[in-house]
């Protein structure tokens, strides 16, 4: 449960992040209380469905809104990391006795499933240590943009520096 909060509340940032405060803010009840209803139906029902929906939901939103939307920090491309580990850990996950086999019974999936959503918190850690407030508000897909089209325009010509050194005297002070 404590895992489906979690990812749950990194929508409801998420959307704090790229969309509004108020709107943010005001989805994290809704957000936590679908997954918690998700386990519920699992355990009552036996129909893992909704509870996926929950898992992969973020996995498939977080990267599209990521792209589309501009941030209001930089070093927003983090958050597409942090969802491609967690979607590596869910299919780790699917795949526990198939990686448990090919792996000749040392590791399995499920081991592999919380070594790459560990990297999560990672990455979000570090776009939180190293972002600052964006100069500009441009989207990641406006900025590749910009990039692919100085591409073209210069192919992958590399630009030619010159370099020149002196050499410098040293004194040993004592």
């Amino acid at each position: 449960m404590q895992m489906t909060v979690a990812f749950t509340s990194i929508i409801s940032i998420f959307i704090i992040e790229r969309i509004d405060d108020k709107k943010g803010t005001l989805s994290i009840i809704p957000l936590v209380l679908t997954g918690i209803i998700s386990i519920f139906y699992w355990r009552y029902f036996d129909d893992l469905r909704p509870y996926a929906l929950v898992q992969f939901v973020p996995c498939i939103v977080i990267p599209i809104m990521a792209i589309l939307l501009p941030p209001m920090y930089t070093h927003s491309a983090y958050w597409l990391w942090a969802a491609a580990f967690y979607l590596l850990a869910k299919i780790e996950e699917a795949e526990d006795k198939p990686i448990y086999k090919w792996t000749s019974h040392v590791v399995s999936g499920h081991t592999l499933k919380h070594l790459f959503a560990a990297m999560v918190p990672l990455f979000l850690t570090l776009m939180l240590a190293k972002r600052r407030i964006a100069p500009e508000r441009q989207s990641l897909l406006e900025t590749w943009k910009i990039s692919w089209k100085k591409v073209r325009q210069n192919g992958f010509k590399m630009e030619n520096f010159t370099y020149s050194y002196s050499n410098v005297s040293t004194e040993e002070s004592r």
